[in-house]
C-alpha cells in the first residue's frame, strides 16, 4: 500500500514537472509568437528583401539628393559669361569665337541634362514598379499574419499545452515541444520579414519622391540653360547686326567676311586634298575599300526637324552684309539642339570649329563626293569615324557666322560646290 502511494506520488511529481516545463515552453515560445505576429508574413519573394537591398534604396535616395546639388551648380552663370565677353567685342571674329565656345559649353550641359531627364524618367518608372511589388508582398504577408493570429486566438492559450500533456511518453512530449518551438521561430521569422518589407516600402516611396524632385530640378535647369543660350545668341546677333549702322565698319567687315569664306573654302579644299593623299597609301587604300560609301539614291534629309529653307544654293543677297554673294549650300532653319543627320554612308574627315563655319562636320562619301554641315551647337562624331546614313552627327546651332539656329548643308563633288537638291530630291 505504501509502495502504491509512493508510486502515485512519484507520478504526480512527474506530471507537475511536465506541466511546469510545458508552461515554461509556452511562456518562452508561444506568447512571444503571438506578439510577433502583429508584424509580418511571407512567401519566398519576401525573403529576397534584406538589409542590403534596403541600403541600396537608401543609397539611391542619397545619390538623387547629390544629383540635385550637381544640377544646381552646373547651370551657367550668364552674367559672368557676358562680362567675360566684353573685352573681345572690339574684334568681331574673336568675339564670335569666344561666344561660340561658351554657347557650345551650354549646349553640352543641355545635352547632359536631357540625358539625365531621360534616365531619371526610367528610374522613376522602375521605382514605381518596385513600390507596387513591395506593397503587394507586404499585403500578402499581412494576410498570412492575420490567419496565424486568428488561429492562436481561436485555439486559446491552452492549445499547445494540451498537445504536450497528451503526449504518450516523455520523448513524445519533447518532440512536440521542439515542434512548438519551431512554430514560434517560424512566426518570429515572419515578423522579421514583414518588418523588412515594411521598411522596403518606406524607402522605395522615398526613392520615388526624391527621383521626382531630381527630375523636376533637371527640367528646370534645362529650361534655364536654353534661356541662357537664347540670350547669348541674341547678344551675338546684336553685335553682328550693329555693323550695318556703321558704313566703314560694314565695308571692313565685308572684306573680313570674304576673307573668312576664302579661308573656309581653303580649309575644305585642304581636307579633300589630305583625303586624296591619304588614299594613295596602301593602308589607306585598304581602309577606303572597307569604308562606307555613297552608292546612289536620295540622301537622308540632314535636318529632320527643319521648318523651312531660309536660303537657297547659289547667288543671294547676304542677310547681314547686304551684298550679293555666292551661297555654297542650303540653310535649313531648325530648332536649337535638334538633330543633324549624316546624309549618306561615309567617313568623317573633320569634326571641328572654324570662326566662319562654327562647329562643323565634313564627311567623305567616296568618289570625290563630300557633304559639309555647319553652325552646329554640338558635335557627336570625331575624325576618322565611319557613319551610316541617318546617324546623328551633330545638333543644330548658331555658331560661326550665323544669326540664328539653322543648318548650312553643302555638297561638294570633285572639288566644287554643287546643288544639294541634286541629291536630296524635291
Amino acid at each position: 500500500m505504501s509502495e502504491k502511494r509512493f508510486g502515485d506520488k512519484t507520478t504526480d511529481i512527474v506530471r507537475r514537472r511536465c506541466a511546469e516545463i510545458c508552461t515554461l515552453l509556452f511562456g518562452i515560445c508561444i506568447l512571444p509568437a503571438a506578439v510577433f505576429l502583429l508584424g509580418q508574413s511571407v512567401p519566398v519573394s519576401a525573403e529576397e528583401v534584406t538589409k542590403e537591398s534596403i541600403q541600396k534604396k537608401q543609397d539611391s535616395i542619397d545619390a538623387s539628393k547629390s544629383e540635385r546639388e550637381q544640377i544646381k551648380s552646373s547651370i551657367s552663370d550668364l552674367q559672368k559669361m557676358k562680362k567675360d565677353l566684353e573685352a573681345s567685342k572690339a574684334n568681331l571674329k574673336e568675339y564670335v569665337t569666344q561666344l561660340d565656345a561658351k554657347a557650345t559649353s551650354i549646349q553640352e550641359n543641355i545635352d547632359g541634362l536631357k540625358k539625365k531627364i531621360s534616365d531619371k524618367e526610367d528610374e522613376i518608372e522602375e521605382a514605381r514598379k518596385d513600390l507596387e511589388e513591395a506593397q503587394k508582398i507586404q499585403q500578402e504577408q499581412y494576410e498570412v499574419m492575420k490567419k496565424r493570429i486568428r488561429f492562436i486566438y481561436e485555439k486559446g492559450n491552452t492549445y499547445y499545452l494540451e498537445a504536450l500533456l497528451q503526449s504518450g511518453s516523455f520523448a513524445d512530449m519533447l518532440n512536440k515541444a521542439t515542434y512548438v518551438e519551431m512554430l514560434s521561430e517560424y512566426d518570429q521569422k515572419l515578423l522579421e520579414q514583414y518588418k523588412e518589407q515594411t521598411e522596403m516600402v518606406k524607402v522605395t516611396k522615398k526613392e520615388l519622391e526624391e527621383d521626382k524632385k531630381t527630375l523636376d530640378e533637371a527640367k528646370s535647369a534645362a529650361q534655364t540653360e536654353e534661356s541662357n543660350m537664347e540670350s547669348l545668341i541674341a547678344e551675338k546677333n546684336t553685335q553682328i547686326q550693329g555693323i550695318e549702322g556703321d558704313i566703314s565698319s560694314k565695308e571692313q567687315s565685308i572684306q573680313e567676311y570674304e576673307a573668312q569664306v576664302a579661308q573656309q573654302d581653303a580649309t575644305i579644299a585642304a581636307l579633300e586634298q589630305q583625303v586624296a593623299n591619304d588614299k594613295k597609301t596602301l593602308a589607306a587604300q585598304e581602309a577606303a575599300a572597307n569604308a562606307k560609301h555613297y552608292t546612289g539614291g536620295v540622301f537622308t534629309w540632314p535636318a529632320p526637324s527643319y521648318t523651312e529653307i531660309t536660303s537657297e544654293f547659289g547667288n543671294r543677297v547676304h542677310p547681314i552684309y547686304g551684298v550679293v554673294r555666292f551661297h555654297s549650300g542650303l540653310d535649313m532653319a531648325a530648332p536649337y539642339g535638334s538633330p543633324i543627320l549624316a546624309a549618306a554612308d561615309g567617313t568623317v574627315v573633320a569634326a571641328s570649329y572654324d570662326s566662319s563655319m562654327g562647329n562643323y562636320v565634313m564627311i567623305d562619301h567616296g568618289g570625290g563626293l563630300y557633304t559639309v554641315y555647319m553652325h552646329a551647337s554640338a558635335l557627336y562624331v570625331s575624325t576618322g569615324q565611319d557613319v551610316t546614313a541617318g546617324t546623328q552627327i551633330a545638333a543644330v546651332g548658331s555658331t560661326g557666322a550665323s544669326t540664328g539656329p539653322h543648318l548650312h548643308f553643302s555638297v561638294r563633288l570633285n572639288g566644287s560646290y554643287v546643288s544639294p537638291w541634286n541629291y536630296l530630291g524635291h
